[in-house]
């Protein structure tokens, strides 16, 4: 996958280089997983339902979950999940288009009128989507809702270019702008206005990455030292930090209770998946065993936290809480079904998640 740059058109846009890796690569013959209490049919990545609807008791060590397969993508085809909702319903791009996948099957959400390629990039639980799309002038942000289709959602005066990335159930959404002043995060409100939001001091660039329902937005700034995980709350934006040691940082995901997820380190190193809560000091969640490095993608207001965890042998999903620390969600599921779970990149409100899945065999 390409990245967007300032007035070029691209086959996708997304934010910074470590969130790329993270999220965004293409998933080339891996294979689509959903809880069956859902129904879900057809596509690519993984869900894994917690303890089928029972309460997880500190007393439980290890919570076994169940994952069905949806579907294997021909060889040679892609596609990259990107969020789901608390009702199961999942976003992502599977070759040219976006989608869109619930109980009524597989749906093409194709963006704008006349673009070639679209890309769904987040859904809040009310099934509003929001992307980017490749039109005649550039990459633009978009917004479908099933009442009122798709619309376009503007850049700041002087830009050419958007991206929206998250959207949250009052009806904002968040991702950022660019053009020939650079790259900067921005909101825009449920009636499509668009806010720029500030930067931290000395930064050229900022991204908004997620947003909560209180309007809480997290991203990432970029410094001449590095990028840094940032909060916005209203006008004021928050430099996160790193942990000790550490140049860089990414704020990849908030809760309703303004716990945020992402990672700390060096742009060209080991990272640590890390947990910011409020009044707290920023916490390391660790690795799983033999790993080298890691990274936080999503948290829900259970405060369970799901992300990856890279080894020597190989990249894995994990799922974190504070009554069982890190936890490789290979070694929970009930059936391995001959698949490696690889990234886990969501967790709904009751403990759903979507993952990333890939053939043993290959």
């Amino acid at each position: 996958m390409k990245t967007g740059e300032p007035g070029l058109r691209a086959r996708a846009v997304f934010p910074s280089e470590a969130a790329i890796r993270a999220l965004q690569q293409p998933h080339r013959g891996r294979r689509a997983l959903a809880p069956s209490a859902h129904g879900l049919s057809w596509l690519t990545p993984v869900c894994l339902l917690l303890c089928a609807g029972l309460a997880c008791t500190p007393a439980q060590t290890e919570a076994a979950y169940a994952a069905t397969e949806l579907a294997s993508l021909p060889v040679g085809s892609s596609c990259v999940v990107r969020a789901a909702n608390d009702a199961g319903e999942i976003v992502g791009t599977v070759g040219e288009r976006g989608f869109l996948l619930n109980g009524g099957g597989l749906q093409e959400i194709a963006g704008l009128p006349g673009s070639d390629y679209s890309a769904a990039l987040g859904i809040n639980n009310l099934g509003h989507v929001v992307g980017s799309a490749n039109i005649a002038t550039g990459v633009r942000a978009f917004r479908s809702r099933r009442t009122t289709g798709t619309v376009a959602l503007g850049t700041l005066p002087g830009d050419n270019g958007s991206v929206a990335l998250a959207i949250n159930d009052p009806g904002k959404a968040i991702g950022y702008s660019s053009g020939p002043p650079g790259v900067r995060a921005v909101v825009w409100t449920s009636a499509g206005a668009i806010q720029a939001l500030p930067v931290l001091v000395g930064s050229d660039s900022s991204r908004g990455l997620a947003i909560n329902d209180g309007g809480d937005v997290v991203g990432v700034s970029d410094t001449p030292s590095g990028p840094r995980g940032v909060l916005w709350e209203g006008d004021a934006v928050q430099d996160l930090g790193t942990l000790p040691g550490h140049g860089a940082s990414e704020a990849l995901s908030i809760n309703n209770l303004g716990d945020i997820v992402g990672s700390s380190g060096d742009p060209e190193a080991q990272h640590n998946a890390v947990l910011w809560s409020p009044g707290g000091p920023i916490q390391d969640l660790g690795t799983l065993p033999d790993g080298t490095s890691s990274r936080a993608l999503a948290i829900n207001d259970r405060r369970e936290v799901v992300g990856i965890s890279e080894a020597r042998a190989g990249v894995h999903a994990f799922l974190w809480t504070k009554q069982g620390g890190m936890q490789d969600l290979n070694e929970l599921l009930t059936s391995r079904s001959g698949f490696v779970l690889t990234h886990a990149v969501a967790i709904s409100a009751e403990g759903v998640i979507v993952a990333i899945g890939v053939d043993e065999a290959t």
